[in-house]
């Protein structure tokens, strides 16, 4: 009778263990990072407002009553001084996570990213890691202005020795970001403001996302649709709406763009033999730019259309919100994209 109810209990747990929950892609990030503060006493969150204030986004909300001010750590508002901690920190033995309130203002600790953390290990000879995350929101999200909408996945991306993670669900962020944080190397993980809120499902047990391979969100066999981060919102929409007109999109979400999983796009570009890109970035030595090269080179013969993409214009982002509407990539450009790899234009 005992081990019938042992076993019952097993069984219990694991099922347990096993549910969907609903939760904000914040609470995701959260979870990620708490459980591996939990797991790892050298792991450690430093930023501005994250300790006092639970965090500009409330990401951290909790944070600091669990962990304490020496785990916690609020900042001056000197992105370049606590960048270079982080860093100092990291090759000693630490694994900081660097919270910036948005990545706008990585461009004042920069130095400190791509001198610093992203050549430790090479210019060391290999005597010294950098276990670091540099975390934040990237790109626009609303009326901000100019300084404070920008991307830069691509500019982080074109820097040997960084890794650069881009999430879309809560899911993938919690996983991605778990990842992040146990690599030896240093890691950029973009998130959105517009993104915070955002629901999702999400498991009570543990679970890991490895860095550098695609997601397949949509199965399709006519157009491949390649995006990441929250601009995938479009990309999905778009191949909703070409569903109504008969066109099946496959929708391949990079999640991470430095490693690209370029055998996941190449594989689905040889089924459908057309590919269109969508990428929030400035369109001049973009992320979507990458994925052209490589695939012209690797499925040149399997394309029955030229490659196409849909970028933000080549300008600064506008105060108006009816020229933020005309600047960024939205679901009737990117229709209008498919509908011209279609020849339906």
């Amino acid at each position: 009778m005992s081990s019938f109810v042992v076993s019952g209990a097993k069984l219990f747990l694991r099922a347990l263990s096993s549910i969907m929950r609903e939760i904000q892609f914040r609470e995701a990030l959260r979870e990620a990072m708490s459980e591996e503060m939990r797991r790892d006493p050298r792991v450690f969150l430093m930023g501005e407002e994250v300790a006092e204030y639970n965090g500009a986004y409330k990401v951290s909300q909790g944070m600091l009553d669990e962990f304490g001010p020496k785990r916690v750590i609020d900042t001056p508002i000197a992105e370049l001084g606590f960048a270079g901690v982080g860093v100092g920190a990291a090759i000693n033995g630490l694994r900081p996570i660097i919270e910036f309130m948005t990545f706008n203002f990585s461009l004042v600790a920069i130095d400190q990213v791509i001198n610093s953390a992203a050549k430790i290990l090479s210019m060391s000879g290999g005597q010294y890691s950098c276990p670091i995350v540099f975390r934040g929101p990237t790109g626009n999200a609303g009326q901000l202005g100019a300084q404070h909408s920008q991307n830069f996945e691509n500019w982080f991306a074109n820097t040997p020795g960084l890794k650069v993670v881009v999430p879309f669900t809560p899911y993938d962020a919690k996983g991605l970001l778990k990842t992040s944080i146990r690599d030896e190397d240093p890691v950029i993980f973009m998130e959105s403001e517009l993104m915070y809120g955002d629901k999702g499902e999400v498991p009570a047990e543990e679970y890991l996302i490895p860095l550098g391979q695609a997601d397949v969100k949509r199965s399709g066999t006519d157009v491949t649709i390649v995006s990441f981060g929250k601009i995938m919102k479009v990309a999905l929409a778009a191949a909703a709406e070409m569903e109504k007109d008969g066109i099946s999109c496959e929708v391949v979400d990079l999640r991470t763009v430095r490693p690209i999983d370029y055998a996941t796009v190449v594989e689905s570009v040889k089924k459908t033999n057309r590919l269109v890109i969508v990428e929030e970035a400035w369109p001049l030595s973009s992320i979507a730019t990458e994925i052209t090269y490589h695939v012209q080179k690797h499925a040149f013969d399997y394309l029955d259309a030229p490659i196409q993409r849909v970028n933000s214009f080549d300008a600064p982002l506008p105060y108006a919100p009816t020229l933020i509407e005309a600047i960024l990539p939205n679901v009737e450009k990117t229709v209008r994209t498919i509908k011209a790899v279609m020849y339906r234009d």
